[in-house]
């Protein structure tokens, strides 16, 4: 191999690892909490976390620090749009049952996902972790749930997302021992 195409070959194999390196470098690793406004406390009432009918702006003021940047949110799977087990878009929620079994939680606690590559899920509410561009701004979905159709906002959205299952949500909201839906509550030994 010639002197040239071997300085060629690895002044672009640095500039791969250097470029990759730097790209996982800018991923901000965020909670739920980062979506919501300072301000916006979680409020539970009557043992459920915070819905949007209980917040004086229906949970739709959106953080704008974290536009267009590439993120890592970990929650739950809820697919909008599957065959199958391959799933073509989710919303990513803060705890197991919101929006199918109990109140929708704030449009700025609900990310719409579309994966890179269908995901392939085995289960609904399944925890996986998000990385990719986050963007800002009210959308509405049609979530197919078994008593009927029901329309989500969600306050943000990122597409072309790499998408993981996680063993564990770190942020995640479990519900009281006496919520109806406690069964939801993801239990990992």
């Amino acid at each position: 191999m010639s002197s040239p195409l071997k300085s060629t070959l690895a002044l672009a194999a640095a500039l791969l690892v250097f470029t990759a390196t730097n790209a996982s470098g800018q991923t901000a690793h965020i909670f739920w909490k980062d979506l919501r406004p300072a301000t916006q406390a979680v409020a539970e009432d009557a043992g459920l976390p915070m819905i949007a009918a209980k917040l004086p702006d229906r949970g739709e003021t959106l953080s704008l620090n974290l536009q267009d940047k590439t993120v890592q949110l970990a929650g739950y799977a809820l697919p909008v749009d599957r065959d199958g087990d391959l799933v073509y878009q989710f919303l990513l929620v803060p705890w197991t049952g919101a929006c199918s079994h109990m109140p929708t939680p704030p449009p700025n606690q609900i990310v719409l996902v579309t994966p890179a590559r269908p995901y392939k899920m085995s289960q609904a509410y399944e925890s996986v972790a998000v990385t990719g561009a986050l963007r800002p701004g009210l959308e509405k979905s049609q979530l197919f749930i078994l008593d009927g159709v029901s329309i989500i906002q969600s306050g943000y959205t990122v597409r072309k997302a790499d998408v993981v299952a996680v063993d564990r949500v770190p942020d995640t909201i479990t519900l009281p021992v006496n919520s109806p839906w406690s069964f939801l509550n993801k239990k990992k030994n």
